[in-house]
């Protein structure tokens, strides 16, 4: 039997589905994968129940999520990452270390890979495709796990071989040339809009002088209004669509109603400006991107226009 053990504050909603939390037929709990979760402990890992439960049972695969999802908590830096690993390692040397990297990419100077995670993933309509990729993701990390997952992605006995590139590869190509100075773009714009928004009485996480993680920034306004008001702010300031007035609605995977501006030239691309949050209390906004610092500078300030 495989145990899948995961390690956050609280999965993304839509997680639920995959996982088999809320049950399906195409759950990972469908097809007889063992769910176990060890909620954060003061924004850190709680390493004394992890190593329990090492101890406790075989555990074939263990997540960690690094970005906070929709959660109030602290993203993962590496430092963390590198800690729980070197405890982990003390007690089974075995246990694949997978970590999703997505929103993280380019904020660190290392990657998970760098300190003993055997494989990482993440969205390329993300960080790293810099606003140009349109589609894809990727996977990184100890050769045998990538040829595994390309062979359950594409074809068993060819992986990475065969599959379609939908015409894609100089987009991918392009988005990771750029994605380096995109990233640095989306830090400043995190970091502008923490200092003013801390500066105006609202409680914004990280601080802006907060070693960061990856490029989330939330503000918590503990107000329903307020938090339409800003999301509506940041699509108004937007490249594309800045004429949608944006609406809460439900969605699929979420037990709330999500509020989600996205000005991008690609769908879902957080990495170029984008600010949303589930309506439900304490209200907080989860806004990232920036492509460039000027425009996101203009979208954060239109935003606050609207709520002041």
């Amino acid at each position: 039997m495989i145990f899948f053990l995961q390690f956050l504050g609280k999965p993304y909603d839509t997680l639920d589905e995959v996982i088999g939390i809320r049950e399906n037929e195409s759950s990972l709990k469908a097809f007889g994968v063992k769910y176990e979760e060890i909620d954060l402990k003061d924004n850190d890992f709680d390493v004394e129940k992890i190593v329990n439960k090492l101890k406790e049972k075989k555990i074939k695969l263990i997540h960690i999520q690094r970005s906070k999802g929709y959660s109030t908590r602290d993203s993962l830096t590496i430092e963390k990452i590198e800690k729980v690993i070197k405890e982990i390692r003390k007690v089974d040397k075995d246990v694949i270390i997978f970590v999703d990297n997505c929103y993280c990419e380019f904020v660190e100077r290392m990657t998970p890979l760098d300190v003993g995670a055997d494989v990482i993933v993440g969205s390329l309509i993300k960080n790293l495709g810099a606003g140009i990729a349109k589609n894809g993701a990727y996977v990184a990390g100890k050769k045998k796990y990538v040829e595994l997952t390309a062979e359950r992605l594409n074809s068993p006995g060819q992986g990475k071989e065969v599959g379609p590139s939908l015409g894609a590869n100089r987009e991918f190509l392009q988005g990771i040339y750029f994605a380096p100075s995109v990233v640095g773009s989306s830090l400043k714009t995190a970091i502008f809009a923490s200092k003013i928004l801390e500066k105006l009485g609202f409680t914004a996480k990280p601080k802006f002088d907060e070693k960061r993680a990856d490029i989330v920034q939330t503000v918590e306004f503990g107000n329903k209004e307020k938090l339409i008001e800003f999301c509506k702010g940041i699509q108004f300031g937007s490249a594309i669509d800045s004429n949608s007035v944006l609406e809460p609605s439900d969605m699929p995977g979420y037990e709330d109603k999500i509020i989600m501006a996205s000005g991008s030239f690609v769908q879902g691309s957080s990495i170029e400006i984008s600010c949303d949050g589930p309506i439900r209390e304490p209200y907080v906004a989860f806004l990232q991107g920036g492509l460039t610092y000027e425009y996101g500078k203009i979208a954060v300030l239109m935003a606050i226009q609207r709520i002041m």
